[in-house]
């Protein structure tokens, strides 16, 4: 009971930290764009926490997969091309578009494991990106695609938040893309959480735990696999759509090389395995260490007026990378497993 007990106030004071984290952040415009980017990556994690985590499959690719959703959406929307997809079409096929990859790769990995399986993902996430930028017809190369129009409210929802002083043009209110992303964050969180309640997610961790075992059970090794793989990539193509209406566009290739799949899976070992709120707080703490807490600290030392005379000494961001490094070893330390393991 004293355990039980322990970990219920544990999930209460993080919910209340989350909840007044978001209120505080949601009255500073500059702030709630980055809160809103760390929603889409937190989605993308969670794909991400699915295949590493849950499954125990070393993937090291999954910003190829973020990329393929980013650039299917530009190309079914950009005004220049034919399609004229909304946005729901576009974030279905996006999806669609990511799991398809994941599964065509995975599908002849399957009797690869380890550090054989993340390399050929990390050869896949190189071909991806290439592939991105001498597809200069289609893709726009280097140059990206944009303008991706914004999404559009329903009139029956444009009243309601009328008279809350929330306009309805996602273009000139970001508050707009704070509360979308902020919804499917939750709903995702929602339904991998179930999934892995349910037999599908134990079948994940016993062939995460022993594939052969699992096999001598009757669990059918490959098909575990390959959902697993469809369900993180299929999330991994949302979060890259919601990404490219938030920025407006597609970024350069460049942009989802293997760093992006590094920082997210530094982001679920430091979270916690096989866990969504691992996933999500990792990703708050990797990711918003470098776009929110240094920024603010940089600022409130100017405020007090000690970088007035060009000291670096005193400028946070130039010791960001050594303190970032200090808390990893710390946690490493006290907590191997990360902040909120899997059970």
């Amino acid at each position: 009971m004293r355990a039980a007990r322990r970990v219920g106030w544990t999930e209460i004071a993080c919910l209340a930290a989350a909840a007044i984290y978001t209120l505080v952040l949601y009255f500073d415009p500059a702030t709630g764009g980055q809160v809103t980017n760390l929603f889409i990556f937190s989605i993308a994690a969670i794909g991400l926490n699915v295949i590493v985590g849950s499954a125990g499959m070393f993937h090291l690719g999954i910003a190829a997969l973020f990329g393929i959703g980013v650039y299917t959406t530009g190309i079914l929307t950009v005004p220049a091309n034919p399609f004229g997809c909304g946005f729901w079409s576009a974030l279905a096929a996006s999806t669609l578009a990511a799991a398809a990859a994941g599964v065509m790769l995975g599908a002849p990995l399957l009797r690869l494991r380890g550090d054989y399986f993340a390399l050929v993902t990390l050869a896949f996430g190189e071909v991806v990106r290439f592939s991105l930028r001498n597809l200069e017809e289609i893709t726009g190369g280097t140059r990206a695609l944009g303008p991706v129009p914004p999404p559009v409210l329903p009139e029956w929802l444009a009243g309601p938040l009328a008279r809350l002083g929330i306009g309805r043009d996602f273009a000139q209110d970001d508050r707009l893309f704070y509360w979308l992303d902020l919804l499917m964050l939750l709903a995702v969180a929602g339904l991998v959480r179930q999934i892995d309640r349910s037999a599908l997610g134990r079948r994940w961790r016993a062939v995460r735990d022993d594939e052969l075992a699992a096999a001598c059970l009757g669990i059918n090794v490959a098909r575990a696999k390959l959902s697993a793989l469809a369900l993180g990539s299929a999330l991994a193509g949302l979060a890259g759509s919601l990404y490219a209406f938030k920025i407006t566009g597609t970024a350069s290739p460049d942009a989802y090389d293997f760093n992006r799949s590094a920082i997210l899976l530094c982001a679920i070992l430091v979270g916690g395995l096989a866990s969504v709120r691992g996933a999500v707080a990792g990703t708050f703490l990797v990711l918003g260490f470098d776009g929110l807490l240094a920024p603010w600290l940089d600022a409130l030392v100017q405020s007090w007026g000690l970088a007035e005379a060009d000291n670096r000494l005193l400028v946070f961001s130039n010791w960001r990378l050594l303190v970032f490094g200090v808390l990893l070893i710390a946690l490493m330390r006290f907590r191997p497993a990360g902040l909120f393991p899997g059970r």
